[in-house]
């Protein structure tokens, strides 16, 4: 198995197309099994945080404004 050559850092990668190319480049450099894992924690952290919006949602009390 050939070693990956090293990402060196870019400017253009600050644009939403060199976004996309880094995107790509990292996608390469992953396993189906770390792809899988990444989608995992991706998918925990929004179940998290969409926890803690209904969370913080459920303990705001609504106060009405003085007239």
């Amino acid at each position: 198995m050939n070693p990956l050559p090293p990402i060196t850092p870019d400017w253009k990668w600050c644009t939403a197309e060199g976004s996309r190319d880094f995107d790509r480049l990292m996608d390469r450099r992953l396993s189906f099994r770390e792809k899988i894992e990444w989608l995992e924690e991706a998918e925990n952290l929004t179940i998290a945080m969409r926890a803690g919006r209904e969370k913080t949602a459920a303990s705001q009390v609504l106060i009405p404004p003085d007239h």
